[in-house]
């Protein structure tokens, strides 16, 4: 009896915890579509004066409002959980779209980041208020911008400039819906936008696997 519990401990219990934890973060084989083929941005300009698009490349997509500063500590969140893990892949980008005036503001920010993270992935760009309200009700999201124009959401789109998100229902038969992850909460980027980053990336990495022109990119 006291040898099957010693072998019960060593060799099932690991397994039955690895199954528990691994199904504690998101379960999608794949990351829904919650807006599919969003506008590209305008011929709006970023800090370095270079057009951003959104095609081709994975984007983290935010919206700063005219108060950015304030807002910065929601930008070292993400720069740390999620930026300075995969920002080496050349096909992801982290765009934040802010209003013209803001631009000193937004470069406070980034020269704070610089000097510990290589911010070559970073892009703030800027447009009016009336721009940025038509391309964010375009997103077709539940949730709003606030009357300065931002949000600490930051959301997913691919590379086809679909906004990706959870949206269906859980292993535990619960609903689920999920457009954007709050940057002024840590532990919401370190869980549920982590998960649903990872599941990006592999469906890329996946895609040039199977069509056997994978490269260092993703």
């Amino acid at each position: 009896m006291k040898k099957n519990i010693v072998l019960f401990v060593l060799f099932v219990l690991p397994i039955v915890a690895y199954l528990f934890f691994a199904s504690g973060v998101n379960s999608f084989t794949t990351l829904p579509v919650i807006t599919s083929k969003i506008a590209d941005f305008g011929n709006w300009k970023s800090l370095n004066g270079k057009k951003v698009s959104l095609d081709k490349k994975i984007t983290v997509l935010g919206f700063s409002g005219s108060d950015i500063l304030n807002s910065r500590g929601n930008y070292f969140n993400l720069n740390e959980k999620i930026y300075k893990r995969y920002h080496g892949f050349e096909d992801l980008q982290f765009v934040v779209v802010c209003p013209l005036g803001t631009e000193k503001e937004a470069q406070k920010v980034v020269d704070a980041l610089s000097p510990f993270t290589d911010v070559s992935g970073w892009h703030f760009i800027f447009a009016s208020p009336d721009e940025i309200k038509m391309f964010y009700n375009q997103l077709h999201l539940k949730g709003k911008l606030s009357d300065n124009l931002g949000t600490s959401n930051v959301y997913i789109v691919d590379k086809q400039r679909n906004l990706r998100g959870r949206k269906g229902v859980t292993k535990d038969k619960k609903d689920e819906y999920k457009e954007g992850y709050d940057t002024f909460h840590p532990s919401e980027l370190s869980n549920e936008m982590l998960d649903d980053f990872k599941i990006i990336l592999y469906e890329y990495r996946a895609a040039l696997k199977k069509n056997h022109n994978a490269t260092k990119q993703l």
